[in-house]
């Protein structure tokens, strides 16, 4: 955990230090020991302190909290579907969220004030259909079948997210580049409207650790030590959709972070979901925060959208994992 926290640091500092446009990683320096500081900033370095705190800074930690979301997320799934391959962005949640805001948008709503709630109800609507699949006999039971049905159910919802994109042009303009996800152009005030899901979401996540330990022991066990296994899943239900809610309202759908987060926590802590879920959050974080810090120094000056980054490093993961079969147990 301390190496784990001792890279997110680092990230986090890289993040402030380097970016996609002219302000070069001495420039940012400067300008963020003045911030730290509190001095005034020398007419030279007025312009990279800006850059560091209003433009990085924020965005830093926005990619934070939104990891953390997306880890802790994916490992609520894995955990209540005993599935190693469930992840929001492959079985249809970020795409429940992201379906949501487009038709919000689509009949006149503000993105800046609706983004997060609709997005929510999304996620919410989505973790139905997650939940109901792993519950079909024959698909539940096989990891492969069930990442397969969520791959159909996110191809359908981007296939109408899509559409409306196509012809409502005011729709298209406002969620162009947020619909492949990105933390640019992100303001303090984003960070605001990510808190209190996240908050209530973590105050879920603390009541249902243990409850989930004993339900991945059987329904029978888990019902024998006093857990109700119908009343867990519905809480992972609501904290997986203020999870997934809140992060892709702010950053888009961003897939596989859910996936290879709580694959490295198992790695590292073993099955146990009350170790692997905690380990899951900063792994999350670090993933997104460094594939923020790749997607703008790829192709300077221009930036990647975080998805196509997160996509590419996740995507060989689910192939190896699927192939090799190394599908540890829950």
């Amino acid at each position: 955990m301390a190496l784990l926290s001792a890279g997110l640091a680092a990230a986090c500092v890289a993040s402030l230090l380097f970016g996609a446009g002219s302000t070069g990683p001495g420039a940012s320096l400067r300008g963020l020991l003045a911030w730290i500081a509190g001095l005034d900033a020398g007419p030279d370095d007025a312009r990279a302190r800006f850059v560091v705190e209003s433009l990085r800074a924020p965005r830093t930690l926005i990619g934070v909290l939104v990891g953390a979301a997306l880890g802790a997320a994916g490992a609520l799934l894995q955990a209540v579907t005993r599935n190693p391959l469930a992840e929001p962005g492959l079985l249809g949640v970020s795409a429940g969220s992201a379906l949501a805001v487009a038709i919000a948008i689509a009949l006149g709503a503000s993105a800046a004030t609706l983004r997060v709630p609709v997005a929510q109800l999304g996620a919410l609507a989505g973790c139905v259909a997650v939940l109901a699949a792993s519950r079909v006999r024959g698909v539940g039971d096989d990891p492969i079948r069930l990442v397969l049905a969520g791959a159909v159910l996110s191809g359908l919802l981007g296939s109408l997210t899509s559409m409306i994109l196509l012809f409502d042009e005011r729709t298209a303009d406002e969620i162009r580049f947020w619909v492949v996800g990105s933390l640019a152009g992100r303001r303090p005030a984003d960070i605001m409207a990510l808190l209190p899901g996240l908050g209530v979401a973590l105050a879920i996540v603390v009541v249902i650790a243990r409850p989930l330990a004993a339900l991945a022991l059987g329904e029978r066990v888990a019902t024998g030590l006093g857990h109700r296994p119908r009343t867990v899943r519905l809480l992972v239900i609501v904290a997986v959709a203020l999870l997934v809610g809140s992060a892709t309202a702010i950053a888009g759908p961003i897939a596989f972070v859910g996936l290879v987060a709580p694959f490295a926590a198992r790695l590292l802590a073993g099955p146990d979901i009350r170790r692997t879920l905690w380990l899951s959050l900063p792994i999350g974080a670090l993933l997104t925060v460094g594939a923020d810090i790749a997607s703008r120094l790829l192709v300077r000056p221009s930036e990647l959208p975080l998805g196509v980054l997160t996509a590419l490093v996740g995507a060989p993961v689910l192939v190896a994992v699927v192939r090799l079969r190394r599908l540890p147990g829950l």
